[in-house]
């Protein structure tokens, strides 16, 4: 075989992979599951059920238990570079809304317990928080990356989108507001 052709073929080669690595990263980055995708949608599906050992008291904490309230469901880790900006913004929201029955959970996965805990006496949490260590909850809510949020509404529905990444203040308090008219 030539010198040129063959280096033809391996250009060729090399393009297609290229372009099929291209393709996976693109459906990765834009297939949504879980119940982002029903959120994706424009529908309310129900909040994924989960019982989970709590950080910060003895026992577990149902999301069933909270029915009739308004959840903020956050999903963290301790190892989160944003996850540690926008602790302090969460505390805030729970401190100014949970008199209207609102509550902030945070779902802890993918880490050490024991990291989540010096987290949240680092940040002063004072929020329940859940322990997911294998992050067994995330793929029924579709979650892509820490941090990410979602709203539950009094009726146990998820409303409006979730949040991925850091949640501003303006996003926290627009996603309460819609869920407490939901």
């Amino acid at each position: 075989m030539g010198m040129r052709l063959k280096r033809t073929l391996q250009t060729a080669s090399v393009a297609v992979v290229a372009g099929l690595l291209a393709l996976l990263v693109w459906k990765v980055v834009h297939q949504t599951k879980g119940a982002a995708a029903e959120l994706a949608k424009g529908k309310s599906p129900a909040a994924p059920h989960f019982d989970l050992a709590r950080l910060d008291a003895d026992g577990k904490l149902s999301l069933a238990s909270l029915r009739g309230k308004v959840v903020v469901l956050n999903f963290w880790a301790s190892w989160c570079g944003p996850c540690k900006s926008e602790a302090p913004r969460l505390e805030s929201a729970w401190e100014r809304w949970r008199g209207n029955g609102v509550v902030v959970v945070g779902v802890d996965a993918q880490d050490a317990s024991s990291d989540a805990r010096k987290f949240m006496r680092r940040y002063g949490l004072t929020y329940p928080n859940v322990h997911d260590g294998p992050g067994n909850v995330l793929p029924k809510y579709g979650v892509t990356g820490f941090p990410e949020t979602y709203f539950v509404s009094r009726k146990g529905k998820l409303v409006g989108q979730r949040v991925q990444g850091e949640i501003s203040d303006d996003k926290l308090a627009s996603g309460i507001r819609r869920a407490l008219t939901s």
